[in-house]
């Protein structure tokens, strides 16, 4: 046997039974044994008890037949008297106990010191008393079949007692043992095979003294830890460690272990903890490892001294490297150490198998796995868990791997778990780089300890949160995995206090780069992980693997569809893939995970790794939660590629699952009570809950941050169409059939949208882009016409405007886009024509006015139900000055009307009814218009003189007869008149503008004061304006409502249009029969005085335009019986010429007859004859 205690018997069996009682029925052997048990005995060849001790043994013979005592030796007696009590004098191992456990070391004289040492010796030397052992341990002997074999003789029986004394049930054989220990352990020396073993490292690392004599013999328990200390140094790999022999390191361990049932076994511990023992562990038991757990859990307390914390630690320290040095693991753990087969591994270096992380490891491995640990066993490794945690330097690898930036960043902070965190704080990059094999060490670590499945294990962090577990997870129960999870859940919350925050998220980085560190989550998915990502067993590791991979494993599946848009690797079907979808219940575990990590993109190792470099270039200024994903979504187009894919699938689950963004549904928490509720409770990923909180993103109760948030979502969306889970779904076949190489949103949408128009344009039999993709189309053309940002080339082209026009107008509502409508005049070239091409988009797809929509909303609901998407905005012009219309709302009518009647392309069911007038009739207007540039008005103009010459077509005729009355009614509906005439309404007219009355006072006042005005320009429009009343007497809503009952009484059967109304109420005025009203007179008679003013100042430009004035003129019956007239005249008079003219031709014949006749001079007379007829023909004309 290696490592063996010779414990020859005599003494300490009479020791042991006089120590118990009462013991009754004593047989003759104990008898006799007790006859012999104080006799002094001598080792062969070694010093007895009177060896160099003068009159010691002298003493000794005259006792042997009445036994020898220890209290009547004279060196010791002084000491005994005064350190030991009385009925203690007569037991030679409780005097001796109590001797060796004084409390200071020069309380005993040097000669009882030596004394002491010799007796002991004597009693561990000599063997021919083991059968005293085999009598007071028979029972125990023949349980254990070990000690059963031993060979009697040696010593070794006793040796192996100790190292079974766990097992021990008999009273009698354990306190035996125990008594046994004690004296052993009280001096290195006495322990077989020791010195022999370590004499040599004692001697190097001058740990004490080999001869006796030399030193105080009581001091040698600090020769052990001296020695155990070396080995810490050389576990740790420190600067001049000296490297011990291996056969001196068993013993060193070997000692450690079979002193750890009772602190009193360890000398050096014992000495230096007796103050604190009894400070904090006054009531606990000696015993099975009692007190030194007591004292660990005391061991950070201020109260504790540093001799004792120092020689706990050490112990610690050997601990970890061997957890049989704790007797209360080794036992408790004992059966399922077995059980599971965790000193098993062929494999693996037995030294390393009895490490207390390998234990741990195993032990949890299979606490993960379902398997039963008993309770007892589960408690020790709580306890050594916490301990790991709590004290970095139990770690050899921290220790080592850890140095530097212990002493650069975490130096002073040692005690509960401080420095750990402090390394871990370095490992995220919150407080400078970290070197591999120190990140390495922590990982580690926090394997070992597994602080996910129980809190408490982290002490620094319990003591951080305590408060907030006791507010936000008070209804779960203490211990139970979930605080970690509620935690997160409320992380940035108001519940979260910081110092929590810090102790948490530095956690959860070292949790995060390994799945298995989440108890919930390894047993809900360690299936699928074994399935679909070819995962280790817990306690094994891939160095292959990169941190985190196999979580984004998971949540890759998690979320992956043929449906949901995803593409399967190597094109395989869904039907083939069942397999590779996740179980419920790790799907909902993964999905949780991912909204509690996505605070933070540290919690990402994937993310991490792959953006390191952008983080740092594009987000080293954002520090606040949340701001370095958004700022990498901001950059997404100038990220390294790996990073850029990273980034794009997480926003693309983003899309999917906006519950990811946990920051956001905080912040939106009122608005999804309010709006959202049954779209929260019910999503199973569809993006329904983005759309609500999008759609109600202008609600009184969104607050400004989960504004900020879904509109910063809308931004991130418009990078990539895959981003917008709900569109990528809808449309994915026809993206890629119709717009394959494109990829950005917003071009995706122009493109497919362009394709739906052309197709109903052309009246094409079968629509390309699919009924689901349309609808879907035609929310996502909704939503990015509320924020000019969402547009990004409008935005790029019109953003110095805005900064000069709009700066102080807010984003969203579409406000920044009705701020350059209004300000259109004073755009850039750029910014116009882009303003241009959205407002024809908007006309003819009146839905995509966002503002329109918005503001009359109500209104087209009261009077637009029924009417299709393209005629809202027709519906609401028809019912505008309804007595019900909303006054906002009328409002925003009006200003699309003046848009649109600033140019005929803006007008679509204009262009549409004139589509072969404006070529025939403007094609002058039309030659000097520029592409994307409003004609102010001027084809809209022309259209309207010749309606009034009555030359249109009926539709288009139709179409400005209702833009002359709307115009009638507001002169700023007439593009022309607002242009020309602004200056002289200003100046003639500002009280009726200032009105704002759409009843046509301005064009009243302006035809009033048509003398008054100065600018030819504006005077020719109100001229044009008088004219075009001539064609309609709706056009002149003045005369109209003045009018109105005349019309009904002596009109009433003429219809209305091509002046015919206008007619009938001037010939009621020339009749004097007819009595009209006299505000109708009145306006008629100033008519008539304007119309002839303007027949005088503006005079036909041709015959066609005159012949217009005539038929058009209230007086057209009298002006064609006075041209009837003349022309009857002129027809008399040319019956009566032409008889005239007759007669002289007939003579002219005659004449050049006889002239011809005669035969004169043929040219003479030609020429004669020639001149007589044109004379003859310029008489007959």
């Amino acid at each position: 046997m290696a490592d063996c205690i010779r414990v020859p018997l005599l003494l300490l069996s009479i020791c042991i039974f006089s120590s118990l009682h009462p013991i009754r029925g004593q047989n003759n052997v104990i008898a006799k044994v007790a006859a012999n048990a104080d006799l002094p005995l001598k080792p062969a060849g070694g010093p007895g008890p009177a060896a160099g001790i003068p009159g010691a043994g002298a003493s000794l013979p005259r006792r042997r037949s009445t036994g020898w005592k220890l209290a009547e030796e004279g060196v010791c007696r002084e000491d005994l008297t005064r350190l030991c009590p009385k009925h203690s004098w007569n037991n030679n191992l409780a005097v001796l106990e109590c001797l060796q456990d004084r409390k200071e070391e020069t309380e005993i004289a040097a000669e009882c010191n030596h004394l002491l040492w010799n007796y002991k010796l004597n009693l561990t030397t000599d063997p021919k008393f083991e059968s005293v052992a085999v009598e007071v341990c028979k029972t125990t002997i023949s349980e254990i079949k070990e000690c059963a074999a031993e060979e009697l003789g040696k010593g070794y029986l006793v040796s192996c007692l100790v190292d079974h004394r766990g097992n021990i049930s008999d009273y009698q054989c354990n306190q035996y043992i125990t008594k046994m220990t004690t004296i052993v352990f009280s001096d290195y020396r006495l322990i077989c095979g020791f010195m022999d073993k370590c004499r040599e490292d004692i001697n190097t690392l001058r740990c004490g003294s080999i001869s006796t004599g030399e030193k105080d013999v009581h001091s040698q328990g600090e020769v052990i830890a001296c020695l155990e200390k070396a080995l810490v140094r050389e576990a740790e790999e420190q600067q001049g460690a000296h490297p011990i022999k291996d056969e001196c390191k068993r013993s060193i361990m070997r000692v450690a272990e079979l002193s750890s049932d009772d602190f009193h076994l360890d000398r050096y511990l014992y000495f230096s903890c007796r103050e604190d023992r009894e400070r904090f562990c006054e009531k606990t038991l000696a015993g099975e490892g009692r007190v030194y757990k007591c004292l660990f859990n005391h061991k950070f307390e201020e109260a504790m001294t540093e001799r004792c914390r120092e020689a706990l630690t050490t112990r610690q320290k050997l601990i970890a490297q061997d957890y049989k040095v704790s007797y209360s693991l080794a036992k408790a753990c004992k059966s399922d150490l077995r059980k599971y087969h965790c000193s098993a591994d062929s494999n693996m270096p037995r030294a390393r198998e009895a490490r207390l992380s390998y234990l741990l490891l195993c032990l949890e491995s299979a606490v993960h796995r379902g398997r039963v640990v008993i309770g007892e066993c589960q408690g020790e490794m709580m306890d050594y868990r916490r301990m790991l945690m709590e004290d970095f330097s139990l770690s050899p690898e921290i220790v080592l791997h850890c140095r530097a930036e212990i002493e650069g960043h975490c130096s002073g902070l040692h005690r509960k778990g401080r420095t750990l965190h402090c390394l871990m704080r370095v490992g995220r990059g919150d407080a400078g780089a970290i070197d591999a094999n120190c990140q390495r060490a922590l990982q580690t670590l926090i394997q070992e300890a597994d602080p996910g499945s129980d809190y408490r294990i982290d002490r620094a962090l319990n003591e951080a949160c305590e408060s907030v577990i006791q507010t936000a997870c008070k209804h779960i129960r203490s211990g139970d995995p979930m605080i970690l999870s509620c935690l997160m859940e409320h992380l940035y919350t108001e519940k979260m206090v910081e110092d929590c925050e810090h102790r948490l998220l530095e956690l959860q980085y070292f949790i995060a780069r390994d799945w298995k560190l989440d108890p919930i989550l390894y047993r809900k998915c360690q299936g699928d992980a074994a399935r679909l990502c070819h995962t280790h067993r817990w306690n094994e590791t891939s160095e292959v693997m990169p941190p985190g991979a196999i979580f984004s494993c998971l949540y890759r599946h998690a979320y992956r569809s043929v449906e949901q848009g995803r593409r399967l690797p190597g094109g395989e079907s869904d039907a083939g893939n069942q397999g590779l979808t996740l179980s419920r219940d790790c799907k909902v575990e993964v999905q949780r995970i991912l909204h509690q990590r996505a605070l933070d993109v540290k919690l990402d190792p994937e993310l991490q790794r792959q953006c390191m470099t952008d983080l740092g270039k594009w987000c080293s200024e954002k520090t606040e939660a949340g701001q370095e994903l958004e700022c990498l979504q901001d950059h997404l187009e100038d990220l390294v590629p790996g990073c850029r894919d990273v980034v794009g699938n997480l926003t693309e689950l983003e899309s999917e699952d906006i519950q990811i963004e946990a920051l956001l549904m905080q912040a939106c928490e009122p608005v999804i009570q309010t709006f959202c509720h049954e779209v929260a409770d019910n999503q199973i990923n569809t993006g329904d809950l983005m759309e609500c909180l999008v759609q109600n993103k202008h609600q009184k109760e969104m607050n400004e941050k989960c504004s900020v948030g879904v509109t910063h979502f809308q931004l991130i969306q418009i990078k990539d169409f895959r981003f917008s889970y709900k569109f990528k779904t809808a449309c994915k076949e026809d993206v890629l059939k119709l717009c394959p190489n494109i990829k950005k949103k917003v071009d995706v949408v122009i493109c497919l949208s362009t394709t739906v128009r052309n197709d109903t344009l052309q009246d094409a039999k079968e629509q390309r882009v699919s009924i689901k993709c349309r609808k879907q189309l035609r929310v996502e053309e909704v939503e990015m016409s509320e924020d000019i940002r969402l547009e990004p080339e409008l935005y790029d082209s019109c953003k110095q405007d805005i900064n000069r026009l709009c700066q102080n107008v807010a984003f969203g509502n579409a406000q920044v886009i009705e701020c350059l409508k209004e300000n259109k005049r004073q755009l850039t070239q750029r910014c116009h024509q882009r303003i241009f091409k959205l407002q024809e988009v908007e006309m003819v797809d009146p839905e995509l006015d966002y503002q329109l929509m918005r503001v009359c909303k109500h209104m087209i609901r009261r009077f637009c139900s029924e009417s299709e998407g393209k005629n809202v905005l027709q519906c609401l012009k028809q019912n505008k000055n309804s007595e019900l219309m909303d006054p906002k709302c009328k409002q925003m009518i009006t200003k699309r009307q003046i848009t649109q009647n600033t140019d005929y392309r803006l007008n679509p069911v204009l262009r549409k009814a004139c589509k072969a007038d404006i070529p025939k009739f403007c094609q002058p207007v039309l030659n000097k218009a520029t592409a994307d540039s409003e004609l102010e008005g001027q084809v809209i103009a022309c259209l309207k003189l010749k309606y009034a010459d009555q030359r249109l077509s009926p539709d288009c005729e139709a179409q400005i007869q209702v833009i002359l009355q709307e115009s009638a009614l507001d002169y700023r509906l007439d593009p022309q008149l607002q242009i020309q005439c602004t200056p002289e309404i200003s100046r003639l007219c500002s009280e009726e503008a200032a009105a704002q009355e759409q009843t046509g006072q301005v064009e009243e006042c302006l035809k009033v004061n048509l003398l008054k005005i100065k600018l030819d320009g504006c005077k020719k429009e109100v001229l044009n304006m008088l004219k075009e009343s001539k064609a309609d007497i709706f056009v002149d809503p003045v005369l109209h409502t003045a009018c109105a009952l005349d019309i009904k009484h002596q009109c009433a059967a003429i219809p209305p249009g091509r002046g015919r109304q206008m007619s009938c109420l001037m010939e009621a005025l020339q009749d004097k029969r007819v009595r009209l009203q006299p505000e109708c007179k009145k306006r008629l008679q100033d008519r008539l005085e304007m119309w002839s003013y303007a027949a005088k100042v503006a005079p036909a430009e041709g015959f066609s335009d005159l012949a217009m004035q005539v038929m058009t003129s209230p007086s057209k019956n009298y002006i064609l019986t006075v041209i009837g007239g003349g022309v009857a005249v002129l027809f008399v008079m040319g019956l009566l010429c032409g008889r005239f003219t007759r007669r002289v031709t007939q003579q002219l014949k005659d004449r050049c007859h006889k002239i011809a006749e005669s035969g004169g001079d043929q040219r003479g007379e030609k020429n004669h004859f020639l001149k007589v007829k044109l004379v003859a023909v310029s008489q007959s004309r």
